[in-house]
């Protein structure tokens, strides 16, 4: 069984959309806007390109992602890894040739099959309306918080509003950083 790991920049309000400037939200680019950029509080992001083993994304974000981080020296070692696209509309058509192998996944079934499979960490990267499913599908096993001291009200959010039992997470790592951001690592206790 792999480990399904979510990670996401975050407001302190539950908002994750649009953190690097994408189109169409109000408060767009918000994670550069007014906080200091300090390294450290990044570090986790290249740990997560070295411990992940797939990627796995939504529509919207694999839409976002594949135009701009198959050039990024940033994000070199993504491009290598096989991705995963859950999407009922995208083809194959629709896939970019640039940034290696990727397989389109119909259903939170396909993911539930995926993760069954032998094999290290999935990453989940944005996708918003993908990590709700996957949460309230019992998927997802640990999530990478970059946490933001700003509140941004309305937004795409994280967490699913479904009514349903409280799920409990273990703390297991944690930092707070001089600019005011916290990184939070939780696992999902089952």
């Amino acid at each position: 069984m792999r480990t399904l790991i979510s990670t996401a920049f975050i407001s302190l309000d539950g908002v994750v959309e649009a953190p690097g400037g994408e189109a169409g939200y109000r408060n767009a680019g918000w994670t550069f806007k007014d906080i200091d950029f300090l390294p450290e509080a990044y570090d986790i992001k290249g740990r997560e390109q070295k411990e992940a083993t797939a990627m796995l994304l939504g529509r919207t974000s694999y839409e976002a992602f594949s135009a701009v981080w198959p050039d990024m020296a940033d994000f070199a070692d993504y491009k290598v890894m096989p991705k995963y696209v859950v999407s009922t509309t995208l083809t194959e058509d629709d896939l970019v040739s640039n940034w290696g192998e990727t397989t389109i996944l119909r259903s939170i079934d396909d993911v539930a099959a995926l993760k069954a499979t032998e094999g290290g960490p999935i990453i989940v990267h944005g996708s918003a309306a993908l990590n709700q499913d996957l949460s309230d599908a019992g998927l997802i096993d640990r999530y990478h918080l970059l946490v933001f001291p700003l509140l941004l009200g309305a937004g795409k959010r994280l967490f699913s509003t479904t009514d349903k039992d409280a799920q409990k997470l273990e703390l297991v790592e944690h930092q707070v950083y001089a600019n005011g951001l916290q990184k939070q690592v939780f696992d999902v206790v089952r």
